[in-house]
């Protein structure tokens, strides 16, 4: 016999294993996990299988972080209502880390008490940390938590992109636990959007990432409040390494800033704004104060944070800088990167929604077909119209302006490694049609 087969664990596992393990696990009782999952920790909790077919983009990712994955649970927990409302920073990121440290909790806490029962389970983290290696050109997260709590019946997306719970409003943070098995009973989208269409999120922005009609600017939102974070740092490490001496580096970054990314990285990172789930008056616990009285609502939730000196970070040319010079002339603009700078022509062409300003595009009416050569070979129809972007893959139609560029090169130009003249002048870069075209796309896309 093996020396494996007489290790004093094996034989103690031998003895326990009485019986054979299902070939299936059991199906899990709705009311028991749900009450389970109360009990935790969690506000509200929902369940969704993994063939649903409002997850269905999601689950390649999640198959390859759990490839057992049957159902996800999807958790609500409430956060504290007036920290969040708080103009001090200070005060409202406490309450978003030390609420998202509590929903990885509840999570880590559903998933021992599975694993105790013989079933296999797994907890992604509600935010940080992430799959980082993937930025800037792919999803970080292994499972969306917002379409599954929408799918889950814990709330609507509203137009600020966050999820409105129908009772806590959007005073809320996520999680899911994967899991494998089934559970005796499913949850549905709710009926309703909580979302009052209000507009108090469109006035409180200070970059103008929500539009009245209830368009999203990606990149305006993310310049600003993770400016702490991902590609913000990215930036700030770059002038730290671009800066000739400490004098040069303080002409480029304010004490302020530096104490305030020394704070990040010791106790979390600072989201600069969330303004727009601070003024959020939607939910059954949140909306009295709103009904009661909507200018003293105004005056005291949203007004504090239009009225705030801060500086508030933007890409130079974008739809934001623009915005905070009309509507909040009494705040601070300071131009930054987004560090939002591609690695692969694929993450290029796939990022352009997000980094497109439609204010910058007005007027502009053009179709752009770009062939990539080199090790990463592709092409794609671009299409500029009407204030919106649509990147289509393959060369459609006829082009307005035709771009042949080698990837490697194209990524640098990007970067501001190489110049756009030097790369046309050794054909790295070629045009058919008009070069002011080049210049108009880019002014689109400012980075």
């Amino acid at each position: 016999m093996s020396a494996l087969e007489q290790h004093p664990t094996v034989l103690r596992h031998r003895r326990k294993a009485t019986a054979p393990e299902p070939a299936n696990p059991p199906e899990l009782e709705a009311g028991w996990l749900r009450a389970f999952c109360l009990e935790a920790g969690a506000d509200d909790v929902g369940f969704v299988s993994l063939d649903r077919a409002e997850i269905a983009d999601q689950r390649d990712d999640i198959l390859a972080a759990f490839p057992a994955t049957r159902t996800l649970i999807s958790l609500v927990y409430r956060m504290n209502r007036e920290p969040i409302r708080s103009p001090a920073r200070s005060v409202a990121n406490l309450e978003f880390h030390r609420s998202g440290e509590e929903v990885d909790e509840v999570a880590r806490r559903i998933v021992r008490e599975l694993e105790g029962r013989g079933i296999r389970a797994l907890n992604p983290a509600m935010a940080f940390p992430m799959e980082a290696q993937r930025f800037p050109d792919r999803k970080m997260w292994v499972v969306g938590h917002k379409p599954v709590a929408v799918a889950a019946g814990l709330g609507r997306m509203g137009i600020h992109r966050s999820v409105i719970h129908p009772r806590f409003g959007s005073f809320i943070l996520l999680g899911t636990v994967l899991v494998d098995a089934q559970v005796s009973e499913e949850n549905q989208p709710i009926e309703y959007n909580p979302c009052l269409e209000c507009k108090l999120c469109v006035a409180a922005c200070p970059t103008g990432a929500i539009s009245p009609e209830g368009e999203f600017n990606f990149s305006a939102c993310y310049t600003h409040n993770y400016r702490e974070f991902m590609g913000g740092f990215t930036d700030w490490v770059e002038s730290l390494v671009e800066s000739k001496s400490a004098e040069h580096y303080r002409k480029r970054v304010e004490p302020g800033e530096t104490v305030s990314m020394w704070q990040s990285l010791s106790y979390g990172p600072n989201y600069k704004a969330a303004y727009c789930v601070a003024v959020c008056p939607a939910g059954e616990d949140v909306i009295g104060p709103f009904l009661d009285d909507r200018k003293e609502y105004v005056a005291e939730v949203v007004r504090p944070l239009q009225e705030k000196l801060e500086t508030v970070y933007v890409v130079p040319g974008s739809d934001a800088e623009t915005h905070v010079q009309r509507r909040f002339p009494h705040k601070r603009v300071k131009r930054v990167g987004n560090g939002l700078q591609p690695t692969t022509i694929g993450g290029f062409l796939a990022g352009l929604p997000r980094v497109f300003q439609p204010g910058a595009s007005k007027g502009l009416n053009a179709t752009y077909h770009f062939t990539f050569e080199g090790s990463e070979r592709l092409s794609a129809t671009i299409v500029i119209r009407n204030q919106r972007v649509e990147v289509i893959d393959g060369l459609i139609g006829s082009a307005d302006l035709a771009v042949t560029a080698d990837g490697g090169t194209w990524l640098a130009f990007l970067r501001k490694e190489k110049g756009i003249l030097g790369a046309l002048l050794r054909r790295k870069i070629r045009l058919r049609g008009s070069p002011r075209l080049l210049l108009a796309f880019g002014r689109c896309f400012p980075s």
